[in-house]
């Protein structure tokens, strides 16, 4: 992602919704980054402040949710297993209680990880683990 002026950033954080701008500077989601970093111990605090900018550029408009997760594998040089934990936790813990201005903004929809973490509940509508139907090859025909 380019580095934009900060007299851009600031006239696109004037045009946004007041949930967004709240999130933008909020403890809570800044406490969200943290632990989803310490969780999946990335402790660098470039890569720390690199990944709070980009979720900055998300709420801002210039950086939809559903590249953020090549973007943290791609230009911050996560893992892609680890980059795609942090997008997960990051779009379940700071987007989706934004998800409707992001969805205005992006004119797109979000969703949800279906990936569940340790100690989550399935819930009703997720596939439990079935062993798949096919055809048993080895078993003889009848006649």
């Amino acid at each position: 992602m380019p580095n934009y002026p900060k007299e851009q950033l600031w006239e696109l954080y004037k045009d946004l919704p007041k949930d967004l701008q709240k999130a933008t500077f909020s403890k809570e989601v800044a406490a969200s980054i943290q632990e989803v970093c310490a969780e999946n111990d990335i402790t660098d605090d470039d890569i720390i402040f690199d990944i709070t900018k980009n979720i900055g550029y998300v709420f801002l408009g210039l950086l939809p949710p559903n590249e953020f997760s090549d973007v943290l594998e791609r230009e911050l040089k996560l893992d892609k297993k680890t980059a795609k934990q942090v997008a997960s936790e990051i779009i379940r813990f700071i987007f989706l209680p934004v998800r409707k201005s992001l969805e205005a903004l992006y004119q797109i929809k979000i969703k949800a990880s279906s990936k569940l973490k340790k100690g989550d509940q399935p819930t009703s509508d997720q596939p439990k683990n079935e062993k798949p139907k096919r055809k048993d090859r080895y078993r003889e025909t009848i006649e």
